[in-house]
């Protein structure tokens, strides 16, 4: 990591729009070098922000604690402050760009959070000003849709008098080791000056280096076949979960045995949620459908891992009718319901899935996740969940959805009844433990 004088610092005033699981651990690692705003319309999250505490549970308090203290050193050119006054951004030159680029209903690529806080920032650009964009996109996405509605509300050219970048999130959310800084990162700008620029602003934090794309494009499609790679090869190891569920065999046996040559990709069965794999490559799909192609591959794994929660609620219903247990009014248990394991984020979640299919079932479910915030999931899905667990109610159907490192102990007995069924959706428990799994 390349050190900065006091003269290129103060030059460069950064401000991190959107405060997420990207934005946070962003600002915090700018704001140990540059003056650094973090800008989040949530006037809440801003207030939380600035007492030193954070519900995502991404960024590690004693440094969030000590760019806050810098920022408040009359002396220094450096540190971290809030704000969710728009004017307040008019003091910085570097923007970027880290809000959720969600899809709709129809499966189509969102983008108005993306467009306001691209008009939001044209409001307050200047000349000599450089844009960098975080959130993922389909490529083109930067200087089709961004970058006009940035000269739209400025009045000023594109790469004349304002300039712009792209640098891919590669946050992993929950995973306290591949951190912002220990992750590769891909820059790019719209000029070969401001790549490099671009390019020196990331490296001089980033401790495992950084990779100059050729073009913003290339930087963009980049990281959407990251996640649509992915996507495709759990769909792979789903759709031989549905076939071996048929032929009767364990698909993790399966597994392990052709995990024994060198080059076999041991990727397991399971939910796919999350604001990226389970939501990016539709929007590499919406690109290529914009041209004229229609992709195969990627939409069909999307359709196969789409559909694993309503395979996991048949699978558990069916085991219950081979113990007679009766369907209607019989209680069930989910357990997990954010997306990943020891993680509170509950973004794209395949688990209301299975919870949804259950009910239409006609059983009585419960959701118990001790990670979750439960007003989120209300708000999110209309799922009410538990926190804690009525050690007096018995379930017929325990489905562990999730592999909290809670549950890998937990006592099934002491919630299920005698002839219960415990379906365990990520292979995380005992085997003698469990009636079935993916």
């Amino acid at each position: 990591m390349s050190t900065r004088t006091e003269a290129q610092q103060a030059e460069k005033r950064i401000a991190i729009i959107g405060l997420g699981y990207v934005g946070l651990p962003l600002a915090i690692a700018f704001g140990k070098q540059y003056d650094v705003l973090g800008f989040d319309i949530n006037t809440s999250r801003v207030d939380e922000l600035s007492e030193g505490k954070d519900r995502t549970q991404e960024a590690n308090l004693e440094e969030l604690k000590q760019v806050i203290t810098l920022k408040k050193d009359p002396q220094r050119n450096i540190g971290l402050g809030f704000s969710s006054d728009c004017e307040d951004l008019s003091k910085y030159n570097i923007f970027i760009v880290t809000v959720p680029t969600p899809i709709d209903q129809f499966k189509s690529p969102d983008l108005r959070p993306l467009i306001k806080a691209s008009e939001m920032i044209g409001s307050v650009l200047k000349k000599g000003d450089v844009v960098i964009y975080e959130s993922t996109v389909y490529p083109g996405c930067t200087e089709e849709d961004c970058v006009p509605v940035l000269e739209r509300v400025s009045g000023l050219s594109f790469n004349r008098d304002f300039f712009a970048g792209y640098s891919p999130e590669r946050i992993n959310p929950g995973d306290k080791i591949n951190t912002l800084t220990k992750i590769k990162k891909v820059t790019s700008g719209s000029t070969s000056e401001i790549a490099t620029v671009v390019d020196d602003l990331y490296r001089s934090i980033i401790d495992a280096g950084t990779h100059k794309a050729p073009s913003i494009k290339v930087a963009e499609a980049s990281k959407a076949i990251e996640n649509a790679q992915r996507d495709v090869n759990i769909s792979f190891v789903n759709e031989l979960a549905l076939i071996f569920d048929r032929i009767g065999i364990d698909t993790n046996d399966v597994i392990e045995a052709a995990g024994t040559k060198w080059n076999f990709l041991k990727y397991k069965p399971g939910l796919v949620g999350g604001h990226c794999i389970g939501v990016d490559p539709y929007y590499l799909a919406h690109k290529a459908q914009a041209l004229g192609y229609h992709p195969q591959v990627i939409l069909s794994g999307r359709r196969v891992n789409d559909n694993m929660g309503s395979f996991v609620a048949n699978k558990v219903v069916k085991l219950m009718i081979e113990k007679e247990h009766k369907i209607k009014g019989a209680r069930a248990l989910i357990m997990g319901v954010t997306f990943k394991e020891n993680c509170p984020d509950v973004r794209n979640t395949r688990v209301v899935d299975i919870y949804h299919e259950l009910v239409q079932f006609g059983l009585v479910v419960d959701v118990f996740d001790p990670w979750a915030d439960a007003t989120e999931v209300k708000e999110e899905y209309n799922v009410d969940i538990l926190n804690q667990l009525d050690k007096s109610i018995l379930y017929d159907a325990i489905v562990v959805a999730v592999s909290h490192d809670e549950f890998l102990t937990y006592d099934f007995q002491t919630i299920k009844r005698n002839n219960g069924v415990i379906f365990d959706t990520k292979g995380c428990l005992d085997r003698a433990l469990v009636d079935g799994r993916l």
